[in-house]
């Protein structure tokens, strides 16, 4: 069987990722899909919307043969260190193939990115450094030094935009796979209908975006534009969750949790944070002492340089207790953690799980590993915040759907 792999967040499921799923399959010829999927906290340092048994589900029922859990610190990390996670867990997982959405829609470009860039490896280094100096936000830098050298790149081939939001991500997808595993084959797909951040729907596709399907439904409930942006099982999960939990997954019922840990662990402790830039923590404890809700705390402290998504990374680490030290030293996952299959895919575990570089955890246990203990944690905070039962990892079996 062969298999091509994925990396998700489904936050929540819509139409979009379905036909992501779809074209997956359809131009790699997979016997079997594999998602890897963030857990309960996100990439751009947010709560996820639903929780991940929930998301797992969906990416079961629209496509994915097995869902594997990207661990937290890989899924609650900048984009070449979330894409490294990701990569690696599918090449355990014995994946030939990946296959990522992006705003080029073609592959050859961002091969002749990666080509570009390790040619001018170093002078692009000290271009980032040297912007970074200015004051400007560590991804500003990335894209403005990467625009210099491409623009003075004279054979006119043609070369990713790596300022777009699903570029970058495709591009880092690509970059580890080199260095991980150089015999995996990539492949993309053009995203359909709306851009990443846009809050409206697609006026001829009716797709849109995660973001917009969460504001959409924060502000009016599950209204028939969303239903005709997202599958009845997403639908279905949000009705469930919201009924269950009170709301949803989001920064602003995790705020009166976050705000005393901040405040109790003042700006020694804070210094120690994952991802804490020296002095950023003076600023932090600040806004936490006077902000009475966590946009009015953001806004106070977002500069051009600590970007909205960077704090948020490290609002999450300060919630989840990931120091600095515990951080470094989780440089590579450690096991493939099952959250859902299909038939396919228990087909595919039987035949292939032997094979697999690192251990399969279908259910988590007492475990002194770090990694381990940082998910359960993650998900136990999380269950705190919306108003759930902690110790779900230890309770819930994989899905399983017919």
């Amino acid at each position: 069987m062969k298999a091509a792999g994925v990396v998700v967040e489904y936050n929540p499921l819509h139409n979009g990722h379905i036909h992501h799923l779809k074209e997956t399959r359809r131009i790699t010829g997979a016997d079997a899909v594999i998602a890897v999927m963030s857990g309960n906290f996100l990439q751009r340092g947010e709560p996820a919307f639903i929780d991940k048994w929930s998301r797992a589900e969906l990416a079961l029922l629209s496509g994915a043969d097995i869902v594997l859990e990207l661990p937290y610190r890989f899924a609650v990390a900048q984009a070449s260190e979330f894409a490294e996670g990701a990569i690696s867990i599918l090449a355990a997982a014995r994946c030939s193939m990946f296959c990522f959405g992006s705003e080029d829609g073609r592959i050859e470009p961002f091969r002749n990115a990666l080509a570009l860039l390790e040619a001018e490896e170093t002078g692009y280094e000290a271009e980032v450094r040297r912007l970074v100096k200015t004051g400007i936000s560590y991804p500003s830098a990335l894209s403005r030094a990467y625009r210099s050298i491409a623009d003075t790149a004279a054979d006119g081939s043609p070369l990713a935009d790596l300022t777009k939001p699903n570029n970058i991500l495709g591009f880092h997808y690509m970059k580890a796979a080199r260095s991980i595993d150089p015999g995996m084959t990539a492949f993309t797909i053009g995203r359909t209908g709306t851009g990443y951040h846009d809050l409206g729907a697609d006026p001829d596709s009716g797709i849109m975006s995660a973001t917009a399907v969460r504001q959409a439904v924060r502000t009016a409930g599950i209204t028939g534009e969303v239903l005709r942006a997202v599958p009845v099982c997403t639908a279905r999960a949000m009705d469930r969750f919201r009924e269950e939990h009170g709301g949803f997954g989001g920064w602003d019922r995790f705020w009166p949790i976050l705000r005393p840990l901040i405040i109790r662990d003042g700006a020694m402790r804070l210094r120690d944070v994952a991802e804490m830039t020296e002095g950023l923590e003076h600023r932090i404890l600040r806004a936490a002492l006077d902000a009475a809700s966590f946009t009015e705390f953001m806004e106070a402290v977002k500069t051009k340089r600590y970007t909205w998504t960077r704090i948020q990374r490290i609002l999450t680490h300060v919630l989840c207790g990931m120091d600095k030290d515990e951080f470094s030293r989780l440089r590579h996952p450690r096991y493939l953690r099952l959250l859902g299959m299909t038939p396919t895919g228990r087909t595919y575990l039987n035949q292939y799980k032997e094979d697999f570089w690192l251990p399969l955890v279908s259910r988590a246990a007492s475990s002194d590993d770090l990694m381990l203990q940082a998910d359960i944690r993650a998900s136990d905070l999380y269950a705190v915040g919306t108003g759930g039962r902690p110790g779900k990892d230890f309770r819930t079996p994989p899905v399983m759907t017919d």
